[in-house]
């Protein structure tokens, strides 16, 4: 029973991130949008969503690139500097902007100098907050919808076909920077001592899939467990309750995250039918509430699947999740159909 209440702990755990980021990006939409923060000249162009898909490719390819090199410090730099600056565009919407520069260099010096999970998670959600944050106000609907759609459909091909997204989850997790989320499942886990001990594992054992864990970078969810312990062979509910930490794509929190902000965004204009449910300090309607149920129910399903002893994409259950409470709200708003569609 104790198990059961641990994995319980960890799917709380999991949800409140979600919403943090959630709530988080709906507080920097306003904001983004006087700072003129826009990051598209057009955001009604569908080809913006080709274009992202297309700097996705290219950077996992770089990455992939990067660990077979064994250049790993390249990209454990770029991800820190970026996770300063990203915490800076939000800092500075509510604090002095020498105050905000202050507190992104902090949470860069924090995953510089000691990654744990706790530094990990909180720079994960300011982080996942901003990004959200500005593709949503960058994104229409139509736009939004494509990009989602597509990086589903390609999340689950490189982790149940091609597999290289588990390939590029086990170097990213061994960087300890913000691309992951680290759900522990017990009061004494410690990630700094889990990548330690996965260090002197692999000296001894070049191909340790059986140690600890194999992470998800952006996209894909796995289950983690104690470097001691034996692999699950398929599907074992009561193994999956003997693993220390479940590891979750930053990725996974940001991609349905910018439907909500888009939603919240483009049907809260002066001539839309929406009427925001709350302006301050969250620009929150109908269609961004159920967009942001549909994305909490896609993730409670993917991590009950995770828990049964393998890994699995994330963003097909999440981004259809997000997507499908989206148009449910805006249905349910009196949008028609093709306007909730963006077209």
């Amino acid at each position: 029973m104790n198990d059961r209440y641990r994995i319980l702990g960890a799917v709380g755990l999991a949800v409140t991130i979600f919403v943090l980021v959630q709530l988080g990006a709906l507080s920097l939409v306003e904001p983004f949008k006087d700072g003129g923060r826009q990051v598209v000249e057009n955001p009604q162009d569908a080809t913006n969503s080709l274009v992202y898909i297309g700097a996705i490719l290219v950077a996992t390819a770089g990455m992939l690139a990067a660990f077979k090199f064994d250049l790993q410090w390249l990209i454990r730099g770029f991800i820190i500097l970026t996770s300063g600056m990203l915490s800076f565009y939000v800092f500075e919407t509510f604090m002095p902007t020498t105050v905000a520069a202050a507190a992104g260099g902090a949470v860069a010096l924090g995953l510089l100098v000691y990654p744990e999970w706790y530094v990990i998670d909180t720079a994960g959600v300011v982080m996942g907050s901003a990004a959200a944050g500005l593709f949503g106000i960058s994104f229409g609907l139509f736009p939004a919808i494509v990009l989602l759609t597509i990086l589903a459909v390609y999340d689950a091909i490189s982790v149940y076909g091609t597999e290289h997204m588990l390939t590029l989850a086990e170097g990213v997790m061994d960087m300890k920077v913000p691309v992951i989320l680290v759900i522990p499942t017990t009061l004494s886990f410690s990630f700094l001592e889990l990548s330690a001990a996965s260090d002197d594992d692999a000296e001894d054992q070049p191909d340790a899939r059986d140690g600890e864990t194999v992470a998800a970078d952006g996209n894909g969810t796995v289950e983690a467990e104690p470097a001691a312990a034996e692999a699950d062979d398929g599907d074992d509910p009561e193994g999956a309750l003997d693993r220390d930490a479940l590891f979750i794509g930053l990725g996974d929190a940001v991609m349905p995250t910018i439907i909500v902000a888009s939603a919240a965004y483009f049907h809260s204009g002066a001539t839309d039918t929406v009427t925001p449910l709350v302006t301050d300090p969250f620009l929150l309607n109908l269609p961004a509430l159920t967009a942001m149920i549909g994305t909490i129910a896609g993730l409670l399903v993917l991590l009950w699947m995770v828990l049964k002893g393998r890994a699995h994409a994330g963003l097909p259950l999440l981004n259809g999740g997000a997507i499908g409470g989206y148009l449910v709200g805006a249905l349910a708003a009196g949008v028609p159909l093709m306007a909730a569609l963006g077209l």
